[in-house]
């Protein structure tokens, strides 16, 4: 597929080493920020920054060109339908939202494509779940009488604060996905959490201890991940996030506040000033997704796990790194593709999965199997 330049929106904490990948590659590249200044000390001045309008970007996009919005999710709609004005492509690490349904039409008549959930997670999550479902799949096994699948991911410092977490970007979103209702297959059964950080799970992954909650809406990736034909055998199906054991304890006045509906943006600027990561500290990442499966005399026949396990300097963060290098190397994949429009979460054909995973493990992005 042919891409002519690559617009890159957004230049926060998560952003740089993807940028830094494309740049080095040769792509040609225009990166856009509100601040520009602040843009430029992330990326050690190694790249031009254009300062981010509208109007100054619908100037500069032309047919085939490819956007990446780096920015708040509440603005993709918008950006979305300027990718479709200009006949660009549209990419981003965010989750999908339902109305985005209503663009796909218009994407598929312009050729063009509109990838999201390509980063951490979601993205490197659905990658292994894929590579092992995959896996499962090919055994053929005759007699199946339950799967459970848990996909479990989170962020914090690799040597653990009183707070048992410290913030990369802004914590507005970490309380919002806190005060938004999980939904869940658990005992066969679909299951609701409205309040997620109720629905506390203490589970011990590497010998040691940490603590988890369901994340969102698990069910629409019982088909994105090829297992509604299993849905009547689907013991347990989340999609989940990880955090360091004491962390419900630590964060029970978190919680009170927001069962008390004080204001989140004031609570957000409030957390972010007092719990930042230092210049010198590292930060990590674990992401695991494991698969299991028993027959009818309850016999394991199946349990495999795919994880990663990253700690790195927070000036260059285990958190950045999986998510802008997931990104970049999406848009290798866009280039190297034929034949695809509309919109789709990350590409999880066997080529693009070990396309991208290599590319992480070629950066030191390891994936291990337990």
């Amino acid at each position: 597929m042919i891409i002519n330049k690559i617009h890159w929106l957004g230049v926060g904490l998560s952003s740089p080493p993807g940028i830094l990948y494309l740049k080095d590659e040769g792509y040609e590249l225009l990166v856009w920020n509100r601040s520009v200044d602040k843009a430029q000390s992330l990326l050690e001045n190694k790249v031009n920054i254009n300062y981010l309008d509208f109007l100054n970007l619908s100037n500069q996009l032309d047919e085939n060109d490819l956007i990446v919005s780096m920015l708040p999710a509440s603005m993709h709609f918008e950006i979305a339908e300027l990718a479709i004005k200009y006949k660009c492509h549209f990419v981003t690490s965010s989750y999908y939202d339902p109305q985005y349904e209503k663009l796909e039409q218009r994407f598929i008549d312009n050729d063009c494509l509109f990838v999201c959930e390509c980063g951490l997670d979601p993205g490197i999550d659905h990658l292994l779940a894929h590579k092992i479902i995959q896996e499962f799949e090919n055994k053929n096994y005759a007699d199946i009488q339950s799967i459970e699948f848990k996909s479990m991911c989170g962020g914090f410092p690799e040597i653990p604060n009183n707070f048992k977490y410290k913030f990369s970007w802004s914590p507005l979103g970490v309380l919002k996905a806190l005060n938004t209702p999980a939904i869940y297959i658990e005992n066969f059964s679909e299951k609701r959490s409205e309040k997620p950080f109720k629905k506390i799970n203490y589970i011990k992954f590497n010998d040691e201890d940490y603590e988890s909650y369901p994340n969102r809406d698990s069910i629409p990736y019982i088909k994105e991940y090829n297992l509604l034909k299993y849905s009547n055998i689907l013991s347990h199906f989340e999609r989940g996030t990880i955090r360091l054991g004491g962390w419900s304890k630590a964060w029970e006045g978190i919680f009170k506040n927001i069962e008390d509906k004080i204001d989140l943006e004031n609570l957000s600027k409030k957390l972010w000033k007092e719990n930042q990561y230092d210049i010198n500290e590292n930060d990590r990442v674990l992401l695991y997704v494991n698969v299991n499966a028993k027959n009818s005399n309850h016999d394991e026949i199946f349990n495999k796990t795919l994880y990663l396990d990253e700690s790195r300097p927070i000036i260059k963060s285990s958190m950045s790194q999986c998510v802008s290098l997931t990104v970049a190397f999406t848009i290798e994949c866009i280039i190297g593709c034929q034949n695809k429009n509309g919109i789709h979460r990350i590409f999880h054909d066997e080529k693009n999965v070990n396309h991208i995973l290599n590319k992480l493990n070629d950066y030191g992005i390891k994936t291990k199997e337990l």
